[in-house]
């Protein structure tokens, strides 16, 4: 069976061109990258918020690995492994425990995030909490058996509580940390139609 050029054209309807089919599945607009001096500002408030006497609890989720890791994942090209790396020593400074532990620990969060976005972009919020929860537990099982095994004992398991507790907290720091795109967006769309 041989088809002819026109035979495509005649099943098209008039003025609709094959570029039409590339048009996004979400019909809202694209997100606007995030401002460099919003991205640093959270993640800088992230960090004087864990200054607070909280986080001395074994089980309060790690505010700080949390707005990383979300950097990481939305923002790579400002907050890298890098940035991991240099705030997870300022913790470790802060907590006067070994040196390098929390950087290992939010080294491992960003790789995660880094690694995963491209799937992540996909989902939702609950559905990434999901997916980054695995990242968050891995990070702190490596930490707390490099821990174990230099004191030469077993701390117990409510940083499991920790890990579990920043990942239920991920929707909320995507609501609220796209909150200044979404907006900018839905001022955006109104105004094109």
């Amino acid at each position: 069976m041989v088809r002819s050029p026109h035979s495509e054209s005649t099943r098209r309807p008039s003025g609709a061109s094959p570029l039409s089919a590339l048009q996004p599945i979400d019909a809202s607009p694209f997100r606007q990258p995030a401002h460099p001096l919003f991205v640093w500002s959270t993640v800088l408030l992230a960090w004087l918020i864990s200054f607070l006497p909280w986080r001395d609890w074994l089980a309060a989720p790690d505010i700080l690995l949390l707005v990383i890791a979300f950097w990481c994942l939305n923002e790579p090209q400002r907050v890298s492994m890098f940035t991991a790396f240099i705030f997870g020593l300022s913790m470790d400074v802060q907590d006067a425990g070994l040196l390098g532990e929390k950087a290992l620990a939010y080294t491992l969060v960003a790789y995660g995030a880094v690694a995963l976005a491209r799937r992540l972009h996909r989902f939702g919020a609950v559905i990434q909490a999901i997916h980054l929860l695995p990242v968050f537990v891995f990070s702190a099982m490596a930490t707390h058996l490099i821990h174990a095994w230099l004191a030469g004992e077993w701390g117990g398991w409510q940083w499991l509580w920790s890990a579990l507790f920043t990942a239920v907290l991920w929707p909320v720091a995507d609501i609220l940390l796209h909150m200044p795109q979404r907006r900018l967006d839905e001022t955006d769309h109104r105004g094109a139609v």
